[in-house]
């Protein structure tokens, strides 16, 4: 089963930027060239334990709707999202938060299991791994951005 890891160093407080990365809007921004949309459960503010989101989106060509479920959260060190619903077999997005000074390491741990068995591995190879990969640095690098910049303001009430 595939597992998707990377860190992201952010200029910003850890409370910001774990109040960013669940956030519905900045999801949605984040996702803009699949036309991701949240259209059922929490559609929009910041996610919270047991909470969960129905999106639509286009990937690969084609009109999807996946449920995720907000199964783990320790504000602001961690919250895990996982498949309720969707085209994978399963998948569990850990989101690990930790200050060091003025910089806060965002690291991603993203575990999937495509379904269709060997069909499935044999994508996860060929283009999807690749494409989750792409997917979720666009996510962690719009977060930066915003994080870094005033812009933290258009999706957080302070």
């Amino acid at each position: 089963m595939p597992v998707i890891e990377f860190t992201t160093e952010v200029r910003a407080p850890i409370e910001r930027i774990f109040d960013l990365a669940r956030s519905v809007e900045l999801h949605m921004d984040s996702t803009a060239q699949t036309g991701e949309r949240a259209i059922a459960g929490v559609t929009s503010g910041l996610m919270g334990l047991g909470n969960e989101v129905t999106w639509r989106a286009r990937h690969l060509g084609i009109w999807q709707h996946l449920t995720s479920r907000i199964t783990a959260f320790e504000r602001p060190r961690h919250f895990r999202d996982s498949m309720v619903r969707g085209a994978f077999r399963r998948f569990d997005h850990d989101h690990f938060f930790a200050q060091q000074g003025e910089i806060t390491v965002m690291r991603d741990v993203f575990d999937f299991q495509s379904p269709f068995d060997i069909l499935g591995r044999i994508a996860d190879r060929v283009f999807l791994i690749a494409y989750m990969r792409h997917f979720l640095l666009t996510r962690c690098m719009l977060i930066k951005n915003v994080a870094e910049t005033e812009q933290w303001r258009r999706y957080l009430n302070v």
